[in-house]
Formats: C-alpha cells, sequence, structure tokens
C-alpha cells in the first residue's frame, strides 16, 4: 500500500482515483477544484481531502493528476498553492491530463530541479474506460520514474506503455487522437451513405465489422450514431482542444494534418449546432439524411 495523492476529479479522475482505493487499496488523499465533489468521492470511496495541492500532495509517494489543460496543470503543480511546493526528493508525479508536449517538458525539468521525478501520461479510453478501469496509458519521462508508478497505474488501466523521454506520453496521445478523427469521420460516411442507399445499416456494420473496416469506433459507437443519440462519452469541446494541441506541435514538427484540419473544421459545424457537449461521435449529425423525390 502506497500514500498516495489525487488532484482533479472531473469524469475521468474521480472513477481512476476510486481504482487506486478499491483496486490497489491504497492511502489517497483528493483534491477538487470544487471542494463539494472532493467531498462526494471521499463518501463513496473513503480516504482523505486536502485543501489545495500542496497538502494532498505532503508526505506522499506518488502524486497523481488529471486536469483540464495546460494552464490547469501549471496550477496545481508551479502555482502558489501547487503540488510542487511540498513533494519531496525521490517522490513522482504522475500526470493524465492530455496537455502538450511543451508543458511536459516544462515540468519534467522543474520537477528534476526540486529532485523528483514528472511522468506525462495521458490517457485514451473515455469515460467508459475510466469508470471500468480498462485505460491505455501512453507514457513520457524517466524509465526507473515509470517502473516505480506502473503498478499504481494498472490499478485503472489494462495497457500502460513508455514511449519515450519526456513529452513522449502527449505526442503519442496526439496520434490517437489524430486517428481517432478520421476513423469517426469515415465511419459517419459509412452510415450515412447506407442510409441513404436503403441499407439494413444493423446488417451492413454486422458484416463489415468483421472485415477490414472494423474499429473501436465501429464497435462502440456505430448503434448509437445510427440512432442520433450522443449524451455521452468524449466532448466535441474536448476533441477539438486536443486537436488544437496536435496542430501546435505540427507546426513544430512539420506534420501535415490535412485530414484532421478537415475534421476539426466538421466539429466546429456540430458547436454551431449547438453540440459542444455532445460525443465525438456527432459528427454524423451534419450529414443530411436523403430527402424523398
Amino acid at each position: 500500500m502506497a500514500k498516495v495523492a489525487w488532484l482533479g476529479l472531473g469524469v475521468m479522475g474521480y472513477p481512476m482515483a476510486g481504482h487506486l482505493k478499491t483496486r490497489g487499496g491504497h492511502d489517497v488523499v483528493v483534491y477538487n477544484r470544487t471542494a463539494a465533489k472532493a467531498q462526494k468521492w471521499q463518501q463513496q470511496f473513503g480516504g482523505t481531502v486536502a485543501a489545495t495541492p500542496a497538502e494532498a500532495a505532503r508526505g506522499c509517494e506518488v502524486v497523481f493528476a488529471c486536469v483540464g489543460n495546460d494552464d490547469d496543470l501549471r496550477s496545481v503543480t508551479t502555482g502558489p498553492d501547487g503540488a510542487f511546493q511540498s513533494m519531496s526528493a525521490g517522490t513522482i508525479f504522475v500526470d493524465h491530463t492530455t496537455a502538450s508536449a511543451k508543458v511536459a517538458r516544462e515540468l519534467s525539468a522543474a520537477a528534476q530541479s526540486g529532485g523528483f521525478a514528472f511522468l506525462d501520461c495521458p490517457v485514451s479510453g473515455g469515460q467508459a474506460g475510466a469508470e471500468n478501469g480498462v485505460l491505455t496509458v501512453m507514457a513520457g519521462g524517466d524509465k526507473t520514474a515509470f517502473e516505480k508508478a506502473e503498478p499504481l497505474i494498472t490499478c485503472f488501466a489494462r495497457a500502460v506503455r513508455l514511449m519515450g523521454p519526456s513529452g513522449s506520453g502527449q505526442l503519442a496521445k496526439m496520434c490517437n487522437q489524430i486517428a481517432i478523427a478520421g476513423l469517426v469521420q469515415g465511419l459517419a460516411e459509412s452510415i450515412h451513405f447506407a442510409e441513404c442507399a436503403g441499407l439494413d445499416v444493423t446488417a451492413l456494420i454486422e458484416t463489415i465489422s468483421k472485415g477490414a473496416a472494423q474499429s473501436w469506433q465501429m464497435d462502440n459507437r456505430w448503434k448509437t450514431m445510427h440512432e442520433r443519440k450522443f449524451d455521452f462519452g468524449f466532448a466535441v469541446d474536448w476533441m477539438r482542444k486536443d486537436l488544437a494541441i496536435c496542430f501546435d506541435e505540427a507546426e513544430s514538427n512539420g506534420a501535415d494534418l490535412a485530414v484532421a484540419k478537415i475534421v476539426d473544421g466538421f466539429y466546429a459545424d456540430v458547436q454551431a449546432h449547438g453540440g459542444s457537449r455532445w460525443d465525438t461521435s456527432s459528427l454524423i449529425a451534419r450529414l443530411k439524411p436523403k430527402t424523398s423525390d
């Protein structure tokens, strides 16, 4: 059993921190910007609630975070009441936020100067993956620190891999989001085409999902896309935030993200029609059904 802190109890962090307590049996201290959420977590799982990130991190072997963006991450780490203010030499900070590779490298350097380690470990699998403890984790940072943190991460993940030095986890997550953008648009167009052609969509998916077209998106999103149900999963706002990070990185490394940029524009259309909080599968909402002659 380890003493650990968890910063950020959103739709992902709340169940992930819970798995550390229930599956791992660890002593968990939680912090959340909205205190009522932390108190709710404590009532459900036990553990301890802290008033600040620094208080949460004090005396902990590993500190986890899962917050919104680069600025949120800086706030809970190097801010006035941030965790870095109280972390001891030899401890590890594990960040599960989807953020930029730039901030990961920045915070890794700050941690190193304080005598502790920083791992950038964004996740894939969405809210359902967090709740079921089956996330995929892409890590960047020091190998020794990763090997120490890995057993704790497996409390809520089924796949964990060190991708390289600091920033590599975030770069891997960017690749993940770029791939998803194209897959979701392709699935949306496929279902839309089938609807316009008068095909039995259920029969179609049952058939093509056994071949080269199969994907996680097809297996998990085709039915709700066909039914136009988007009130769950990973929100359009979040996907556009992630794609913006990808485009910013591409400016530096020279990558050509032509399709991702097109799909990002389609997501902007969804936002304009009130779909900011819809699941990313809502791309199909842009595609108009066939009109009768």
